[in-house]
């Protein structure tokens, strides 16, 4: 068994609900870490074995490779989790737009409202992504009314009489 299926074994594991909320929660708590030491030097590639990285995050080799899952949408070069052994070689170059917008659609605002993107992306382009990652959750089809305690279909997640539709 792989080491990502052993991650997906663990994680998603639907028999036994209460084991799987306390994996989340642990592994959440740890992710967070991660990513505080992560983006304290955003520009960093970093580099080394799943096993090596592991031990130096202080996290388990199994949750690593979720964490590693989780973000490899957001690097330069995604590495070929599929395949990940202890002893592959990993890279982590993050790409501090995509990794923003991938926090906002997982709804992971421990993460996203982690006070070190204050020093990696504005303020006013950390609302431009959010924006953006609201308005493509919002389906609705042309004919539909908006009503004013709809969400504003401009995505900023205000309810569209306080936004578009001011002066109703």
């Amino acid at each position: 068994m792989s080491l990502l299926d052993n991650w997906h074994e663990i994680a998603y594991d639907t028999t036994d609900q209460k084991a799987m909320k306390s994996v989340w929660e642990k592994y959440f708590a740890e992710e967070k870490e991660i990513y505080k030491k992560i983006l304290s030097d955003p520009t960093k590639e970093i580099v080394g074995t799943v096993e090596s990285l592991a031990s130096e995050y202080g996290m388990d080799i199994t949750y690593f490779v979720g964490f590693l899952e989780g973000i490899n949408e957001s690097i330069e070069k995604p590495n070929p989790i599929e395949k990940l052994k202890e002893s592959s070689k990993v890279k982590i170059k993050i790409k501090p737009e995509d990794l923003y917008s991938n926090m906002v659609r997982a709804k992971a605002n421990w993460l996203y409202d982690l006070p070190e993107w204050d020093s990696i992306l504005t303020k006013e382009k950390r609302q431009e992504l959010y924006r953006e990652c609201k308005s493509e959750q919002i389906v609705r089809r042309e004919e539909d009314k908006v009503y004013p305690n709809d969400p504003c279909p401009c995505g900023s997640g205000k309810k569209y009489k306080k936004c578009c539709g001011k002066g109703l």
